[in-house]
């Protein structure tokens, strides 16, 4: 099958500098000459900052970041008492099932994947929220349910699985606790990986071996360690200054930082705006990305998913293979950064978890985290019936 097509660009992403290394390491944060002040040896130091001062609203919706926080954020479908996506208007349905015509569903597609994987080895790389566990209003309770905790477990038996999410890594962890995966927390600036990891970065300061959960060795890449100080001063601003705007939450996820509007009246989205807005003149190395309800405030150097899943598969020795299929399954807009790395290579698939019509990189999709589940399962039954019919 030719994986190359002629989708137009999609609208979701947010562009980044680009580069000519291809895992982007530590030599690729942007040229940029701090005040000599505020830096020592290179390493960035808090120092006393005036008290922000809140612009006009005219400043978030002329640059745009009003819209693009309600082009982002498309009401939620509503889920009955079995989790299940209740009934919608019929124009709704509609526009749905046009779109599915271009992004097929992976299950419907699941014979058309599996023939261009046989004979082949696939690595998996999963998004957390909204792909392996619902959304929901509270970011601190988005847990996965027992069923899908084993359908993960399973299928990373038979395939080399890792989730890559904007949350902590540390925070993702304890939502899967699973120890057969590896991790890639806050957009992939934080990656446990396997040793086997290229000597390219072997005495980088931003690489380091430790043992891990299962006794044995892996590697952390975090390329923007330099950064987690500054991260930290960003959050704890934020913290106090969005304090009075109700249902609004600020999440330190060690290397970016996530304001969640998700319970936020809509009538006061453009203060929520305004507030990160001022807060980021302070940082001009940092910049900010928009989510799923979520306003993600991020280093200003050359990484993403898409970084995280080149990287991944290069430290799996699955790079530059012609018989390696990676599938990546997301439903955020910071997901088709990875869904762009696997269409411009000719290799593998992005799955895009939504239950409305977007533009995507994604070559197919999923409805919601059931239909992920019911895919993952399939990949294990699939795997188990060629594996039983080689002996």
């Amino acid at each position: 099958m030719d994986l190359k097509s002629n989708h137009n660009a999609p609208v979701l992403t947010d562009p980044v500098p680009a580069n000519k290394s291809r895992l982007g390491m530590h030599s690729n944060l942007l040229p940029f000459t701090p005040p000599t002040a505020a830096f020592s040896s290179g390493s960035y130091l808090s120092i006393p900052r005036k008290k922000t001062i809140p612009g006009k609203l005219e400043d978030v919706r002329a640059s745009g970041w009003v819209d693009a926080m309600q082009a982002s954020s498309p009401p939620r479908k509503r889920l009955n008492k079995d989790m299940v996506v209740e009934s919608s208007s019929d124009d709704t349905d509609a526009a749905y099932h046009s779109w599915v015509f271009k992004y097929p569903s992976a299950l419907a597609s699941f014979e058309q994947i599996t023939n261009y994987a046989k004979g082949k080895r696939i690595a998996l790389f999963l998004d957390y929220d909204g792909t392996l566990s619902p959304i929901v209003d509270d970011p601190d309770h988005a847990f996965m349910s027992e069923e899908m905790r084993a359908a993960v477990r399973n299928v990373a038996k038979y395939f080399p699985t890792a989730i890559i999410s904007g949350r902590s890594r540390d925070k993702v962890y304890e939502f899967v606790g699973l120890t057969e995966l590896y991790y890639a927390g806050s957009h992939g600036m934080d990656i446990m990986c396997p040793v086997t990891v290229s000597e390219s970065i072997d005495g980088s300061q931003n690489h380091t071996t430790f043992t891990g959960k299962q006794g044995k060795e892996v590697n952390l890449f975090q390329p923007a360690s330099e950064f987690i100080p500054m991260i930290s001063e960003v959050s704890q601003s934020l913290i106090e200054i969005t304090k009075e705007i109700k249902g609004a939450q600020v999440e330190n996820n060690k290397f970016c930082v996530s304001v969640h509007y998700r319970n936020v009246d809509e009538k006061s989205w453009p203060n929520v705006a305004q507030l990160v807005h001022d807060t980021l003149k302070e940082f001009p190395r940092l910049r900010l990305t928009h989510g799923r309800k979520v306003l993600e405030i991020r280093p200003v150097i050359d990484w993403d998913k898409g970084k995280a899943v080149e990287f991944l598969l290069e430290s799996l020795g699955l790079s530059d293979c012609k018989d390696v299929v990676p599938i990546y399954v997301g439903d955020d807009r910071t997901d088709e950064d990875a869904f762009k790395v696997l269409r411009e290579g000719n290799q593998g698939y992005g799955i895009l978890v939504s239950s409305v019509p977007k533009e995507t990189k994604a070559f197919y999709s999923l409805r919601d985290p059931n239909e992920v589940m019911a895919f993952l399962k399939s990949l294990v039954r699939w795997k188990q019936q060629s594996t039983a019919s080689q002996q």
